[in-house]
């Protein structure tokens, strides 16, 4: 019989709080002239290639992020010792040149932005200026022009600064090795990237347009000047969807850049590709060209659009006037919230399902309640998701989101749908939607409040009432006691006493990872191998039931260890597809301060091969 050994961690496990996440921003410099791909890895099964996705390294932003990095740009979290790379590359700096880096770090000052801007922030201009800039080792800089938005032409200046500080750096020879870092980088990205666009394109049941096709005007000689005929005649243009990984950017922050047909999303190293940002920039990349295609549908309702926008600015919101642009990022927000919803409402469902399959009466009832309850609780937050996309323009998103549920269950293409649900709207009604769901979002809004002052980070604690302060104590304080009768292997007790915890704590996640602790120690000494079968079961339920309690901003370490856990018992258990599934959650949300990231690496690697 094999003997099944996971090693005991502390019950108690420090919260991390998750990267602020910026908001895309959209610009149009012109396109860059050298891109270096990925190797490819991916199996032939699925090629994102076929989907408009590309995974590149792009030299011009490395030498860019460099040249911030010397100018004295922080990306660093406070408190957080910087990155294996990032310390690299200040070990490869320390002998550049004072004068040029008083120089680069007088221009930084004196063009930063004001507070409260972030290190994300300061450095978005930058990352708008690098992928304009010819290829190395000239580095061409763009002409100046209106053309170029106002944010890169900010920092316009700062291109002859980065083309003498390629030059006097070394960086032609080390990027060679930076780029291996960034290639190594963009293969941890590419099976979860392919596994979000798998997603959201079954969801919209579509495929993206990858050809964009332009109507040009061209003169036919008819030979009199004059008398020259104007016809029209098409040229083809094929779209890409790049991503681009960044070692030096601001953790949990993506640039996001539309450049003509060409979109970037800049990531930071550890970023989860399933994330709503990156999801939503792939949505644009779909939807864009579906607004194109029936711009005529959207003009025929030109005046009823603006009658919603006109509102928002009575309201004193700032709205942008392009009825295009509104549907667009209505159409984003409205496809993000109800895919996002919807995948969280499968796994609830799923979650309570499996706890009702051996459930006594009396606990099937406060199952059923307690599913109710975060039912209720998803379909709070996606309102005030909407609510927040619409004050920030996209003012059909509430409508969008409502249309989408028909698409889900309809099985037809998105574009089947687009003239009928722009023909459908009511602009009376969606003008006043913040009323119609301000009740809903003021709960949601409570909810988010509660999850961030019950899990706040470390170095940022939670103020605290009397009372709640009082109930995080003792919760504490009996954790730290279970553990010891764990140490002791007093099994039953553990259980017994982690079980009563969830009477008053019926959500909290480290109870439920403490529990599965239990089973799993307790399935080491099994002599019996169908006991041991059933301990490890129990785990993994419990483990499970901490992820879906864990909230994805601040208790990322825990589910980091959960999704390892998961992993070492599927393995054991000879389930390698579940173990790998489980090992790669974990990898893709990349390293994290009391996170199992290394173990996750270590574990996938000993599997055998798929």
């Amino acid at each position: 019989m094999k003997k099944f050994v996971l090693p005991v961690s502390l019950l108690l496990i420090s919260c991390a709080t998750a990267g602020a996440q910026q908001k895309p921003v959209t610009s149009s410099t012109p396109a860059p002239n050298q891109r270096v791909p990925v190797a490819q890895r991916q199996p032939a099964a699925f090629d994102l290639a076929t989907y408009g996705v590309t995974i590149n390294v792009e030299p011009r932003l490395i030498i860019m992020m460099a040249a911030l990095e010397a100018a004295g740009l922080d990306a660093t979290p406070a408190g957080s010792e910087p990155s294996v790379f990032r310390a690299q590359v200040q070990r490869d700096l320390a002998n550049l040149d004072p004068n040029l880096r008083a120089r680069m770090r007088r221009f930084y000052e004196r063009n930063k932005l004001p507070a409260p801007a972030t290190p994300a922030d300061q450095a978005a201009r930058y990352v708008s200026l690098a992928l304009a800039l010819g290829p190395p080792p000239l580095l061409d800089a763009p002409e100046r022009s209106e053309q170029l938005p106002g944010s890169l032409l900010e920092v316009l200046d700062f291109a002859p600064l980065v083309r003498e500080f390629y030059s006097r750096s070394g960086m032609e020879e080390k990027l060679v090795v930076y780029t291996r870092a960034y290639q190594a980088e963009g293969d941890r990205l590419r099976q979860p990237t392919a596994a979000m666009i798998q997603a959201v394109l079954s969801y919209l049941h579509t495929r993206p347009i990858t050809v964009a096709t332009e109507r040009v005007p061209v003169r036919v000689p008819s030979g009199k000047k004059k008398n020259d005929q104007r016809a029209f005649t098409t040229r083809q243009h094929e779209r890409h969807f790049f991503i681009v990984p960044d070692l030096l950017g601001a953790a949990g922050t993506i640039n996001f850049r539309v450049i003509a047909d060409d979109y970037y999303a800049v990531v930071p190293a550890g970023t989860d590709p399933t994330s709503s940002e990156l999801r939503r920039g792939y949505l644009q990349y779909v939807i864009d060209p579906l607004v194109l295609k029936f711009n005529r549908e959207i003009a025929d309702r030109r005046e009823q659009i603006k009658q919603v926008l006109a509102e928002r600015e009575k309201a004193g919101a700032t709205a942008s006037p392009d009825i295009f642009l509104s549907v667009s990022r209505s159409l984003v927000a409205g496809a993000d919230a109800r895919f996002d919803e919807s995948r969280r409402l499968e796994r609830v469902t799923a979650d309570a399902r499996a706890r009702l399959a051996n459930a006594k009466p009396d606990e099937a009832r406060a199952i059923v309640k307690e599913t109710d309850a975060a039912i209720a609780a998803i379909k709070d937050e996606t309102i005030a998701r909407l609510a927040d996309d619409y004050e920030r323009g996209a003012v059909l998103a509430f409508f969008f989101a409502e249309q989408f549920k028909d698409i889900e269950s309809s099985g037809f293409d998105i574009s089947n749908f687009f003239v009928d649900m722009i023909a459908l709207f009511d602009p009376a009604r969606e003008a006043n939607r913040l009323k119609e769901v301000a009740a809903a979002r003021t709960r949601a809004l409570a909810a988010r409040q509660a999850r961030l002052s019950a899990r706040a980070a470390v170095d940022e604690p939670p103020v605290y009432s009397d009372a709640e302060a009082a109930r995080a104590a003792v919760l504490v304080k009996q954790l730290g006691e279970i553990e010891q009768i764990l140490q002791a292997k007093d099994y039953p007790a553990a259980e017994a006493r982690l079980k009563g915890l969830l009477k008053d704590y019926s959500r909290e996640p480290r109870v439920f990872f403490a529990l599965a602790q239990t089973s799993s120690v307790a399935a080491a000494d099994a002599t019996d191998e169908e006991v041991q079968t059933q301990r490890l079961k129990a785990a993994l339920t419990n483990y499970r039931l901490a992820v879906e309690a864990a909230s994805r901003e601040t208790d990322r370490a825990l589910i980091s260890r959960a999704h390892v856990a998961m992993g070492r018992i599927y393995g054991f258990l000879e389930n390698n597809s579940e173990a790998v599934k489980e090992f790669d959650e974990a990898i893709k949300m990349g390293e994290i301060t009391g996170g199992a990231y290394r173990e996750a690496l270590e574990g996938k690697s000993k599997l055998p091969p798929q």
